[in-house]
């Protein structure tokens, strides 16, 4: 790009000096019409030198736009699979099993408090009453999982759609286990390609964009959280987008 301009810019240099020229030295019949088409010339490279300039800052700003708004629903698919996890082991295969789930699910509200009992084998070895401690988990009520993450909003409902974009886009969700150490761990990952969120922008600039390596910009040609290739549940967003953990 940076050697476009260049030549744009030396090219619209070399245009004036030919107008100087054609002004100078060649005869009044022909000045008008090679002046004018110099003048049509210099307009053209001028605009194509501003576009060049223009249009990497505009697709930036839709670009960070619209990331920060997928971001959003990426962060929500995660807490509800996060939930899901927690209150049955695994993470959800699909959006309409975390839908439901959302619906009836419900924590279970605990109490942790020290406590000491009687060690019987200790008591007998010595012939005095020894004590061991423990620790007694109480259970002290249930809250639903939909009010404890979404509040007041329905939002979750519709969490399966890319919210700027190629219109109609949904997420693409996996969930599944990988093995270590002879333990198989739930793992899962939502994700949208950056070609249905900037597809309407400009197509190099988007072909640029799905190579990017970059401690400051998202890498790959995806959006995701989680992976299904390690234990992981971050995003793949840098902090300037928000947290991403």
């Amino acid at each position: 790009m940076l050697n476009f301009i260049l030549i744009a810019v030396g090219a619209i240099v070399l245009a004036f000096v030919l107008v100087k020229v054609v002004d100078k030295f060649l005869p009044p019949k022909v000045k008008p019409i090679l002046t004018i088409v110099l003048w049509l010339l210099i307009g053209f490279l001028g605009y194509q030198t501003y576009q060049s300039i223009y249009e990497p800052i505009q697709f930036n700003k839709v670009k960070k736009k619209r990331y920060a708004q997928v971001i959003e629903s990426l962060i929500d698919i995660r807490d509800a699979q996060l939930a899901h996890r927690t209150v049955n082991g695994n993470f959800s295969k699909d959006f309409d099993g975390l839908i439901k789930f959302l619906d009836t699910a419900k924590f279970t509200i605990t109490q942790r408090r020290d406590s000491s009992v009687l060690d019987e084998a200790m008591t007998k070895r010595f012939g005095v009453d020894m004590f061991k401690e423990i620790v007694i988990i109480d259970t002290l009520g249930f809250e639903s999982v939909k009010d404890s993450l979404f509040k007041n909003s329905d939002r979750y409902k519709t969490m399966m759609n890319v919210p700027v974009g190629k219109p109609g886009e949904k997420f693409k969700l996996q969930a599944g286990y990988l093995e270590q150490n002879g333990i198989k761990i739930p793992v899962f990952e939502a994700s949208v390609l950056k070609n249905a969120i900037l597809h309407d922008q400009n197509k190099d600039l988007l072909v640029q964009e799905n190579q990017v390596v970059s401690v400051d910009g998202v890498n790959g040609d995806a959006l995701k959280v989680g992976s299904m290739d390690e234990v992981k549940t971050i995003g793949n967003w840098p902090k300037t987008y928000g947290d991403n953990e």
